[in-house]
């Protein structure tokens, strides 16, 4: 999965994720909360590589292009 190494797909599959294909029927944000619930030190990086994984991007143009976006949804969350 473009994005993930080998500790994001640990994480991820300790949610049953071990897929692309899975990955991209999950909603971003929601996956980010379980992360974060599981391990309070995932970083927000994680959830712009989760988005360009879906996306097919690389996580610093997500990060570069989205950031205020995915900032304000998070807020917008909690």
């Amino acid at each position: 999965m473009q994005n993930l190494g080998p500790k994001s797909r640990v994480q991820l599959k300790a949610l049953g994720i071990t897929t692309i294909e899975q990955l991209r029927t999950c909603d971003p944000f929601a996956l980010y909360a379980q992360l974060k619930q599981n391990n309070p030190s995932v970083s927000l990086n994680f959830l712009y590589a989760l988005i360009g994984a879906q996306e097919g991007k690389h996580w610093l143009e997500i990060k570069k292009e989205r950031r205020l976006e995915i900032v304000l949804r998070l807020e917008a969350l909690s």
